[in-house]
């Protein structure tokens, strides 16, 4: 998923480090390491299903909580970075989120519940991280080169999330999994000790991203940064006059919606591609064909640059959405190769969605731009609900079926593209 740096951030010093390779790489790794702890949910989910005989509903409970983040902790994030400062705060969402991934030691012998804690914990540190660093991107270097940094960032980011199913599929996915059925015909006492072998094979991995973590706010804490203040031009709008502009209103729901669907796939991948009329995958290997969803989206990026440059970003909004819906539809109602690769190639459509919508939404709203864009943020926590409310359907009809609920979010986007096409046909969104 890509991240968006706010339009109302300035540097409060103009005098930029001597050199600022450096800084920036460590701001394009935390970048990285969003994508990868983000898409690593996806070889999660699944496993621990099996684990605790979860439900889907129960299973997606994982991103509730982590999506669940944005919505609770965001505010008092922008309070907590007003009074420590934009470098400080990156350091502490880096501890917190370091803190999260240490929890999942102690959960792997204590139950699903603590998982899920350990979950929220991880993206409590990541929304405050956002909020943080996401500004230095454009300040690490002159103005007229912001553009190309963003997207030298967001292409990290994007490599983070392709590369997290096929390391947690070798790393998480690796032992033999029992069914349903199968646990089930184990003494108790045996099931006990299944259970706790399985959810051990997280605790390296999640070790492991916890250093990493606390090394990157260590790097963070070090490195020199220039200072950044809250652009003034946005601080007095009320919140009236931003639901004022439809497109943002209507932007907001769209973000919801394809962030929901986006997440919701992925989140169910490994199990659909487990079905036997589908492709009868192991987990371990439907884990490298989840970094196939993402890598498309990664590849579509580059692609829909280059096509943006001729067609309105409505148009190819409204195009992808049709082209995703009509993917998701065959997967819904197809079976085998073709099903799964149609679902697989969701991700080449998902590709210009999240930064179409936002630059639309945001299409001249002046000094509003900043809260703007504080309330498209917070519609991320589409990730928390489409997901939950796929699962629902998913163990009332079947796994299948359940992807008509992110085809109808592809729905919305394709309205949202469609209606404000011409709005925007005479070049890309401000």
């Amino acid at each position: 998923m890509e991240r968006v740096s706010s339009p109302a951030l300035a540097p409060l010093d103009h005098a930029q480090p001597a050199n600022t390779a450096f800084p920036l790489t460590v701001v394009t790794i935390l970048f990285f390491m969003w994508g990868l702890l983000t898409s690593l949910n996806d070889v999660l989910i699944p496993h621990l299903k099996s684990i605790y005989t979860l439900t889907y509903v129960q299973a997606m409970l994982v991103q509730f909580c982590f999506f669940g983040a944005y919505a609770i902790v965001s505010l008092p994030a922008g309070m907590l970075i007003r009074r420590i400062g934009y470098k400080h705060g990156a350091v502490t969402g880096l501890a917190i989120a370091a803190g999260g991934c240490a929890l999942f030691y102690p959960a792997a012998t204590s139950g699903y519940g603590l998982f899920l804690f350990a979950f929220f914990v991880l993206a409590g540190g990541i929304t405050i991280l956002q909020v943080a660093a996401n500004p230095y991107v454009t300040v690490l270097g002159a103005p007229a080169t912001a553009s190309s940094r963003l997207n030298l960032t967001q292409a990290f980011n994007s490599l983070g999330t392709t590369l997290a199913p096929a390391l947690g599929g070798l790393l998480i996915l690796s032992g033999t999994v029992l069914g349903a059925d199968e646990l089930a015909r184990l003494p108790a006492a045996q099931q006990v000790v299944y259970q706790a072998h399985q959810a051990a094979a997280v605790q390296g991995p999640y070790l492991v991203l916890a250093a990493a973590l606390l090394g990157l706010a260590v790097l963070f804490a070090l490195v020199r940064l220039p200072a950044i203040r809250d652009g003034a031009a946005g601080a007095a709008a009320a919140a009236g006059s931003l639901l004022q502009h439809k497109h943002l209103v209507l932007g907001a729901v769209c973000i919801f919606v394809y962030v929901g669907a986006e997440v919701s796939i992925g989140s169910f991948l490994i199990n659909f591609l487990g079905e036997a009329r589908i492709a009868g995958l192991a987990h371990a290997d439907a884990a490298l064909y989840v970094s196939y969803y993402w890598g498309g989206a990664m590849i579509g990026r580059f692609v829909g640059s280059l096509v943006m440059r001729r067609v309105s970003p409505g148009r190819a909004l409204a195009c992808n959405a049709a082209l995703a819906i009509l993917l998701v539809l065959t997967a819904t109602f197809g079976s085998g190769r073709t099903a799964m690769w149609a679902l697989l190639a969701v991700g080449l459509c998902n590709s210009i969605m999240f930064p179409t919508i936002f630059s639309m939404a945001l299409h001249r709203l002046g000094p509003l731009t900043g809260q703007a864009s504080g309330v498209l943020c917070m519609a991320i926590v589409g990730g928390a609900i489409v997901p939950f409310v796929q699962g629902a359907l998913a163990d009332a009809l079947g796994l299948q079926p359940s992807f008509l609920v992110p085809a109808a979010c592809y729905a919305f986007v394709l309205y949202f593209g469609a209606r404000y096409a011409r709005l925007y046909s005479h070049g890309p969104a401000a």
